[in-house]
């Protein structure tokens, strides 16, 4: 696999000010928002396509049938466009990962040179009984690590895969305390869009750390389908309050 060079602004400097982050990202702040572009319409890139396309987001979604993609975006509305997985990863400023873990490994090659320098939003899980092989490295060392060698031009951020996409759909945007979603990465730019993606889909945003602090809400950890307010996630993975 071709390595690219990554472009990495400093992570640890600008973690602190992740806080005071507002619903805009560096994209929105020109006016427009960010686009959106999901691959795979499953149970994941259908209920996060709808969450994103109700906050007044621009989506294109795509699978391998294009029929099925076309479907699901008429059924968004008008701020919904489908495409193939090739365009959905030029469309997007952010290009969501709604696939099965097992098929990381034939994206990467795939999709690598599009996605340089972009932010790739992973929210699938590795389960060694559907995935294979690469499902037991993502155990071992970590699935947002993992995701990350085969993006290594972009800039991999985990959140959206530690709560099941029933309960988002129903938790969204619900009385406060809100439903907090872990998030990881470690561009700090990158984890700043993420986190203004989490907090339009109505949900409070918990930054754990680098990318390999994902493995703390991936299946098997603490955190994963830890249904709680940030307070309590925080407590529960002994974050900093």
């Amino acid at each position: 696999m071709t390595a690219f060079p990554l472009r990495r602004r400093p992570f640890l400097a600008a973690l602190a000010g992740l806080a005071t982050v507002s619903s805009a990202s560096a994209v929105e702040s020109t006016g427009q928002k960010t686009r959106i572009g999901i691959i795979g319409t499953g149970h994941v890139g259908t209920t996060l396509a709808e969450l994103w396309v109700h906050a007044g987001y621009h989506v294109m979604v795509s699978a391998r049938s294009l029929t099925e993609a076309q479907s699901l975006a008429t059924s968004l509305g008008p701020l919904a466009t489908a495409g193939t997985p090739a365009q959905a990863s030029a469309y997007g400023d952010i290009v969501v990962l709604a696939v099965p873990y097992g098929a990381i490994p034939q994206l990467g090659p795939q999709l690598s040179r599009t996605l340089l320098d972009k932010v790739v939003l992973d929210p699938s899980n590795p389960y060694p009984w559907r995935d294979g092989a690469i499902a037991d490295t993502a155990q071992k060392d970590g699935a947002g690590v993992t995701t990350q060698r085969y993006f290594p031009s972009a800039h991999v951020v985990r959140a959206f895969n530690s709560v099941d996409m029933t309960t988002l759909r129903s938790e969204a945007h619900r009385a406060a305390p809100l439903l907090a979603v872990p998030v990881a990465g470690d561009d700090a730019q990158a984890v700043s869009q993420v986190v203004a993606l989490v907090r339009a889909a109505g949900f409070e945003p918990v930054v754990t750390g680098n990318l390999a602090t994902a493995k703390l809400f991936q299946p098997g950890n603490t955190g994963f389908e830890l249904e709680q307010d940030a307070a309590g996630l925080k407590q529960a993975l002994h974050l900093s309050q």
